[in-house]
């Protein structure tokens, strides 16, 4: 009989410790908001990566008695059916029969009709840390119309996986863009919710205007613990591999590079058939539906660097964004006067829009060190660290 209790006990002290060391996001602590939203209208900012265990959130709150009178979509649509770049329409939901207003089209953010019957939005995207990548672009449009409109935003905030890194050059808002809308480094270190409290706090939103927040966080997380996506956050980004190196691979959209895509792993590979015998790597970019229909250097065969077995660890260790491979591709190309030219690819990003800065293409041209690249970035990058501590919900 003793013997039976020593082993329950040690039983709950397993469970307990393993219940504490669990990461559990604001999605999956249903029990403090649920209530909340019970006899609310409620629109959702939703995605593929809106999800409340294996369950989509939309699905899960509708099965729940939560009356939701419409879904936002952003970038490749509500359930992840647009390829990156496509415009998407409005459409009717097949699976709920709920509304779905495209905000990746002619609309970016929520008109005052669209808010009208509106009493609490949600807000609840996977981010993957990087000033490049859009959806802290669309969770300031739908800040500003919340604000615009005098509704509330509830964040269900998600661990950052590249939450440990903040560094890269901070975007001079002469390059202010699609891809680079706030004066941020690179690889901002920060979650949703705290990025959401920033924008409130440097007042970037127009006119100064406040949203009020409501945020459930994250339980059991620090922005050093490592987290795998459940769900990948995009298309192009469908690989731990991909999303631990996009902060530095993101940077090849804006060369003659293939960078993957038209492959099964975008952001881990890279080449171009000028590097033919440069290096022995090699793959070929393919037309893949919901991907990329057409990836630079299609169908040729192209030369480069393999990272999808690169340490992660390494990166984590360094925190810093390596530029290493910037200055070894520029390096080894034949032709470097075409190495960062737009006009070859209507793929190709604006090196300069993409790191934030005017000098970055201009440096890996002269063959500036390492060291002196990231030295370039003070003092905006202490600057802004300083400015982030203001923000953060978690240690």
């Amino acid at each position: 009989m003793f013997m039976f209790q020593s082993i329950a006990v040690k039983q709950d002290r397993h469970l307990i410790e393993t219940t504490k060391n669990q990461i559990f996001t604001g999605a999956d602590q249903t029990d403090k908001y649920i209530s909340y939203l019970k006899d609310r209208r409620v629109a959702v900012l939703a995605n593929p990566t809106t999800i409340i265990g294996q369950k989509h959130l939309v699905d899960s709150l509708l099965t729940r008695g939560i009356n939701i009178v419409k879904v936002f979509g952003p970038e490749h649509g509500f359930r992840g059916n647009a390829s990156a770049g496509v415009k998407v329409k409005d459409e009717k939901d097949p699976v709920t029969g709920v509304k779905v207003i495209s905000l990746y089209g002619p609309k970016r953010k929520p008109s005052k009709e669209d808010m009208a019957d509106v009493d609490i939005m949600i807000f609840d995207i996977q981010d993957v840390g990087c000033r490049f990548y859009t959806y802290i672009n669309v969770l300031s449009h739908i800040m500003e119309a919340c604000a615009e409109n005098n509704k509330e935003l509830l964040i269900l905030d998600r661990p950052n996986p590249n939450g440990y890194l903040v560094d890269g050059p901070v975007l001079d808002m002469k390059l202010k863009s699609g891809i680079g809308m706030f004066p941020i480094p690179i690889a901002h270190g920060m979650t949703i919710a705290e990025f959401a409290q920033m924008i409130n706090g440097e007042e970037w939103l127009p006119g100064k205007i406040k949203c009020k927040l409501k945020i459930i966080t994250v339980a059991n997380y620090n922005h050093d613990l490592a987290y795998t996506l459940p769900v990948k956050p995009s298309p192009n980004l469908n690989t731990q591999q991909s999303i631990m190196l996009y902060p530095s691979t993101c940077l090849f959209e804006g060369t003659a590079l293939n960078h993957g895509r038209g492959t099964y792993f975008p952001f881990t590979v890279f080449g171009s058939p000028f590097l033919k015998g440069k290096f022995s790597f090699s793959y070929t970019p393919v037309s893949i539906p919901g991907m990329s229909e057409t990836p630079l250097h299609m169908n040729t065969v192209c030369y480069g660097l393999d990272l999808r077995a690169y340490d992660i660890n390494k990166l984590r260790k360094a925190k810093r964004i390596n530029i290493q491979w910037m200055k070894d591709l520029y390096a080894a190309f034949p032709a470097k006067e075409k190495f960062f030219d737009r006009s070859q690819s209507k793929e190709m990003g604006d090196i300069d829009k993409l790191s934030g800065s005017s000098d970055f293409r201009k440096q890996i041209i002269a063959g500036k060190s390492i060291k002196e690249i990231q030295d370039s970035w003070e003092p905006g990058l202490s600057k802004y660290k300083a400015m982030r501590k203001k923000y953060l919900l978690y240690p």
